[in-house]
């Protein structure tokens, strides 16, 4: 005669099969082995399109991730800091924010990274992002200061600006020669 499990029992079943699941395990522990294993999101040959600016694919934005890098990032808490930013600071008023960029800072080619190259990438993000759309909707003007250093002048406050810069999914903000 059949019998139907109940919750209860169900519930029994599947903590003694979790606890009993790692010891039946046929794998070498990491420990063990000096091969590193890894699930890949997609095959390399999907990576069709370069520009993390002109596609929203998820392949794009990760490989950049390891080529480019943006001027903050988000910490656990998803708290922006200064990633390639030395030193910032923003006037009393909210409506201006001046950055400059760390020492020494390269790109892949060895050139360095220029206030310059900042602003043109931000200009290109803010085209195509709604993100930096909005922040382009308040934004005053945009200026190099010296080699390493930018403004950003708004014409009415955007308190989300440095959470803007340190937007995560796509589309990035990226810095790019």
């Amino acid at each position: 005669m059949a019998h139907e499990m109940t919750r209860r029992e169900f519930a029994a079943a599947a903590g003694a099969a979790s606890l009993a699941g790692p010891g039946l395990s046929t794998q070498p522990k990491a420990a063990d082995t000096k091969t590193l294993r890894f699930i890949a999101q997609s095959d390399l040959r999907d990576l069709r399109v370069l520009d993390p600016i002109w596609t929203t694919a998820y392949i794009t934005r990760n490989h950049r991730y390891m080529v480019f890098d943006t001027l903050f990032a988000l910490d656990a808490e998803f708290t922006p800091h200064p990633q390639t930013v030395g030193d910032y600071s923003v006037s009393p008023d909210r409506l201006s924010y001046s950055f400059t960029l760390h020492d020494g800072l390269k790109f892949h080619d060895s050139e360095p990274v220029r206030g310059a190259d900042c602003i043109a990438s931000l200009r290109r993000w803010m085209a195509r992002d709604t993100f930096g759309q909005a922040l382009a909707a308040a934004l005053d003007e945009m200026k190099v200061v010296g080699e390493t250093g930018f403004l950003i002048r708004l014409k009415e406050p955007f308190p989300l600006l440095i959470d803007a810069l340190a937007k995560v999914s796509s589309l990035v903000p990226f810095i790019m020669p």
